[in-house]
């Protein structure tokens, strides 16, 4: 590989165009200094990825505007541009709320179109001094660094150099991701976000669904909108729906007030400590528990690995549903459809997937408390497990090459990939890069909460001038 950099293709290659990638974009055409960054994504726009590309009204972001800005030093950004949208027609449903826009959940769709006129704005202002940004359309299979810079291998066999890369690979959903170990759930089942395809379900038919987090949510909504009036029945190991998210008052940072909150044990208790006495005082429970959002990144970097490990197999279910909530529109819709019996939530294991006749599914499962497996049988399944971390069982090009040859290592219990706190890449034998670095869903096993908005939007602004400091 050459180290001429009049002959490199880019500065920066950026692997994806989603949320991650589009941010870093953002940012590195805001720094001063004249900048070739090329970005990787085989969708036709940049800034929507797996996120954001959903164009119904009813997939709606699951924080209100307040907490969605993707400028790091604006946090009101989105509710201001929210704002003029809304004064120009651009959402004109958004009426039927009656509250303030900070308050609003917008539709994904249209946060996507926010990101992309951040984006050109942006691209704007960085051809004042000499930057520019490329749109390649592909999917990276291949990566390979030297010394003297990066080359990517695309699907189609073009390559493109640069002097570093950034993997922004975004969330690997599970319900459209191949998995090495097995595809015979996503083989059986449709798309939680294809609502075309729902409505071609029988309306009143029985509907079966794996997993009951925020995809679910997304399911049931598609589910709805596609005209489906049938019984559905949600299978999850310990059946907890996700809280709907309101808009407590403020409440004091209790944990940067005290930092011998270290461990598990800890935390929980000192959390359900404040939670009591927020309802002693007649304050929503959800007021101390968002306090702890801002120190989780710090929490999970100095926990060991036991302590991690203690998390995730005991607190993390109902940390997932009492943090990850749902969006009031879509938790209305959700206990209108548990008041009328048509949605059932079960605690059980999947164990299987097997064939039926033809137009139905059937799957196996072990309810929470029992020995026994028992057989479902539905007219369509659908996987809403949520997002796959583990690289080592996602079933394509660039993780599998990746790991294969030792360029990157998983992270901490196989959450993404690792890389040190500025998000230069560890190989498999722990060296640090200084020509390849990731950002946002792929440092889940560094900073545990790695997918927010606002997490990617201050990750992005780091990695920019990190990578800025090179020349």
């Amino acid at each position: 590989m050459t180290a001429d950099n009049s002959r490199l293709d880019a500065d920066i290659l950026i692997v994806g165009g989603g949320l991650s990638g589009t941010m870093l974009a953002v940012q590195l055409l805001r720094l001063a200094g004249q900048r070739r960054i090329t970005i990787v994504e085989s969708r036709s726009e940049l800034g929507r990825g797996e996120a954001y590309s959903a164009t119904e009204l009813g997939h709606t972001l699951n924080g209100n505007a307040a907490r969605m800005s993707v400028d790091p030093d604006n946090a009101d950004d989105l509710t201001q541009w929210l704002t003029d949208f809304i004064a120009a027609g651009g959402w004109p449903e958004s009426d039927d709320e009656h509250v303030p826009v900070a308050e609003l959940f917008p539709p994904r769709g249209i946060f996507g179109l926010y990101v992309q006129q951040r984006l050109a704005e942006a691209q704007a202002l960085g051809a004042r001094h000499g930057s520019s940004v490329e749109h390649v359309r592909g999917e990276v299979s291949d990566l390979e660094h030297s010394a003297s810079g990066v080359r990517l291998t695309l699907a189609d066999g073009t390559e493109l150099t640069g002097r570093f890369a950034v993997l922004a690979t975004g969330m690997f959903a599970a319900a459209r991701t191949p998995q090495r170990d097995s595809n015979a759930l996503n083989a059986a089942a449709v798309d939680p976000w294809d609502v075309q395809a729902m409505s071609r379900l029988a309306p009143q038919g029985r509907v079966l669904i794996i997993g009951s987090g925020l995809t679910m949510v997304d399911a049931v909504v598609s589910l709805e909108q596609a005209g489906h009036r049938g019984p559905i029945d949600v299978f999850s190991r310990h059946g907890l729906l996700p809280h709907v998210r309101r808009q407590p008052p403020a409440w004091p940072d209790f944990l940067g007030a005290d930092h011998s909150i270290r461990s598990t044990r800890q935390l929980v208790r000192a959390l359900r400590e404040q939670c009591a006495r927020a309802i002693a005082q007649g304050i929503d429970w959800q007021a101390p528990l968002d306090t702890v959002r801002v120190h989780i990144g710090r929490l999970w970097s100095q926990a060991t690995d036991v302590q991690r490990r203690q998390f995730v197999r005991h607190v993390r279910p109902w940390w997932e549903s009492h943090h990850h909530r749902s969006p009031p529109p879509s938790a209305r819709l959700l206990e209108r459809l548990v008041q009328e019996g048509r949605l059932n939530i079960h605690a059980a294991f999947l164990l299987g997937v097997d064939s039926a006749e033809a137009g139905k599914v059937s799957i196996q499962v072990r309810r929470r408390g029992e020995d026994q497996a028992s057989q479902i049988s539905g007219d369509a399944l659908i996987n809403s497990t949520g997002i796959q971390y583990d690289w080592r069982r996602v079933d394509r090009a660039l993780p599998r090459n990746l790991l294969d040859r030792g360029l990157v290592q998983p992270g901490p219990l196989a959450l993404g990939i690792a890389a040190d706190a500025g998000g230069a890449v560890l190989d498999a034998q722990g060296q640090v890069s200084d020509r390849l670095f990731a950002m946002g869903p792929p440092l889940r096993g560094l900073w545990w909460e790695s997918t927010a908005v606002t997490d990617v939007a201050l990750q992005a602004k780091a990695l920019a001038i990190r990578l800025a400091e090179f020349g």
